[in-house]
């Protein structure tokens, strides 16, 4: 018998904007965190600069019309007390490489 899939591999259920962009309603944060990411480069929405435009590089991302949805559903507080709130982005505007793991958590149950 299988061993049943654990931790990050386990599948979780996704929120509706987040199943919609992703055209899945369970996946393991693993599989979540790489589709997004091969979205993010598949449209070239990586920058050096905050706020700055789509290159292509660099550890900001740029929120598209597509992605903002899904940005817009993070406010979030990290065990170190880090608060992502991204629920007043805008389409253009940049969130930081390190801001998806909050990203991911807040479009799962």
């Amino acid at each position: 018998m299988a061993d049943e899939p654990k931790g990050l591999n386990k599948p979780v259920k996704l929120k509706a904007e987040l199943a919609s962009f992703l055209g899945a309603t369970e996946l393991p944060r693993t599989e979540i965190t790489k589709k997004l990411w091969d979205y993010i480069k598949g449209e070239g929405l990586q920058t050096k600069t905050e706020n700055g435009k789509p290159e292509n590089a660099g550890k900001f991302i740029v929120a598209d019309a597509k992605l903002l949805p899904i940005l817009r559903n993070t406010n979030s507080t990290s065990k170190s007390g880090k608060v992502t709130d991204l629920r007043n982005l805008s389409e253009g505007e940049t969130i930081n490489m390190m801001q998806m793991a909050a990203v991911v958590g807040a479009n799962v149950e």
